[in-house]
């Protein structure tokens, strides 16, 4: 399986505290079977995490990628973002100082959970407009998306892709986020399911149990399309087919 929404470069925001967090989050990783992980520190957030691309940043990737090798741990990590879609993140992306994912036509996209949805849809419609295909980083848990039956496909029809948490498929982000998040799974509408882990000790990216389920609420077909062929694509940047 791979990946592709996960805090595990250590030292940049919420996620991973240090090194040694991130080899035990890429231990439980490789455990329940995956094979590759896109890094996607939290990125140009408001008074926040800003984490613009730098040497730095290549420098820790590069240093956990050494770790990983020392310690027999069979992960390929692969450079991103999760990107707050605020300001001029559009520039930002073209300016790759945001990075999409492994550097393909797909960033992946996060905001205000309490955001409008005029507001969502038009930050969307601009970037496919730039020539982008945008990931929606788990909508489950977007307050318009929970009052609007219609936003998922909404969202698709811009020409954007869907990104499930695991946690919310597990009831971990609350009632709301459970529920939208698996009439997503059932209705097919999702893209990807991925961790987005922040720790070895909760939201952990062992994927295993999740593959499961997916596999219950729909079908095996399914769940290996969100969890290895359609991330698989994302990394060589080709075209995503949608399962709808």
């Amino acid at each position: 399986m791979i990946d592709i929404h996960c805090h595990i470069l250590f030292g940049l925001d919420d996620g991973s505290d240090n090194i040694e967090e991130s080899v035990r989050m890429a231990r439980i990783a490789v455990d329940s079977g995956v094979r590759a992980i896109i890094v996607t520190p939290h990125s140009n957030v408001p008074n926040s995490y800003r984490n613009f691309w730098s040497k730095d940043l290549t420098a820790r990737l590069n240093a956990f990628t050494k770790r990983l090798e020392e310690e027999n741990l069979p992960l390929k990590l692969f450079p991103g973002h999760e990107i707050f879609a605020s300001g001029d993140f559009i520039d930002l992306i073209k300016e790759k100082k945001l990075l999409t994912l492994n550097g393909s036509v797909y960033p992946l996209v996060e905001f205000d959970f309490n955001e409008y949805s005029d507001s969502v849809y038009l930050k969307l419609e601009k970037l496919v407009a730039n020539g982008f295909t945008p990931i929606v980083a788990h909508p489950e848990r977007y307050s318009f998306v929970h009052e609007d039956d219609d936003a998922i496909r909404r969202i698709k029809n811009i020409g954007c892709l869907i990104q499930v948490n695991k946690g919310s498929l597990h009831g971990n982000f609350g009632r709301s986020a459970y529920r939208t998040s698996r009439e997503i799974i059932i209705n097919r509408q999702a893209d990807f399911v991925a961790s987005d882990a922040h720790s070895p000790y909760m939201r952990t990216p062992r994927l295993a149990d999740t593959h499961e389920l997916v596999s219950e609420l729909s079908s095996v077909d399914y769940a290996e399309m969100l969890f290895r062929y359609n991330p698989f694509n994302v990394i060589r940047n080709k075209k995503i087919s949608s399962a709808e």
